[in-house]
């Protein structure tokens, strides 16, 4: 009976520490809930992907509440148990951070890509060997859906921590066509008839120039490249341009007679070379 009377004596000279604390946990609720609010607001201006936003905004809420928490254990005098609490929960913690850093390496890099936005859904990016456009970024990993209709999803770390291609950040792209053409053919009127045929390409990027280069002496053709810049949206675009390249380039070397050469084999009969066939058949009759 003595001890059943202690507690309740300390029961009711603790009841307004109760109060207080109890109210402390409910003001410390309110405030977690307004800063959710204004936080909500300033993040939807700068962070798209809301599964980010729900993150963040749960994350405060929590660290507001366990303030509370803690102040009200304070008011009820239970400071010790609080460290201890404290201490448990870091060892925890840790031992779990240890267990699951590629899953925290992936959230982490999946919050910095969300907040820095270097990459958009929509966007096309290559990454991992992967090209591609950009159809979810979430806390984990980043989906991409590539020319074949499939659905690649790939680590949020493996793109934040290596490199990758940002194709339409730009919104244009360069295309390098590559062809040969026969080493009877007039050099600058190749030239010439090239610029003409790739300039006549209606969606070219305004205030670039049609490039053209020779850059080697083949086997059967002499190669070269002509450069030309296209506005840049989707990976169709890209193909297009390319594509029509082609054809005005085959289309106005026809015009033109200029010859794109097959590939050519020369082949030396006799010890030293240069003989006939025929020759070297009769002298292998005799």
């Amino acid at each position: 009976m003595q001890k059943l009377q202690g507690w309740l004596d300390s029961a009711i000279v603790m009841l307004p520490n109760f109060v207080i604390a109890i109210l402390v946990v409910i003001v410390f609720y309110f405030i977690a809930k307004i800063t959710a609010r204004i936080l909500k607001g300033a993040l939807s201006r700068f962070v798209r992907n809301q599964s980010v936003v729900s993150l963040i905004l749960s994350i405060s809420s929590f660290i507001i509440v366990i303030i509370g928490l803690t102040v009200a254990l304070g008011v009820l005098k239970l400071d010790k148990t609080v460290t201890s609490v404290l201490a448990g929960v870091g060892v925890i913690g840790l031992a779990l951070g240890f267990a699951f850093q590629d899953a925290a390496a992936n959230l982490i890099s999946g919050v910095i890509m969300a907040v820095q936005s270097p990459i958009n859904v929509g966007d096309i990016i290559e990454s991992q060997g992967v090209l591609g456009t950009v159809k979810e970024i979430g806390l984990r990993a980043t989906t991409i859906f590539n020319p074949k209709g499939q659905d690649v999803v790939i680590p949020n770390r493996l793109i934040f921590q290596n490199v990758y291609t940002h194709y339409t950040i730009n919104g244009s792209r360069r295309i390098d066509l590559v062809c040969g053409i026969s080493y009877g053919d007039d050099l600058d009127k190749v030239e010439q008839v090239s610029v003409r045929a790739i300039e006549q390409i209606p969606y070219l990027l305004p205030g670039k120039k049609v490039e053209f280069f020779y850059q080697e002496f083949g086997d059967s053709s002499i190669n070269f490249v002509v450069r030309y810049w296209v506005h840049f949206k989707k990976q169709p675009d890209f193909l297009q341009a390319q594509s029509d390249g082609i054809k005005n380039l085959k289309k106005a070397f026809d015009n033109n007679g200029i010859t794109i050469p097959f590939p050519i084999r020369t082949l030396d009969f006799g010890i030293k070379g240069g003989e006939k066939l025929s020759d070297v058949l009769n002298k292998q009759k005799s």
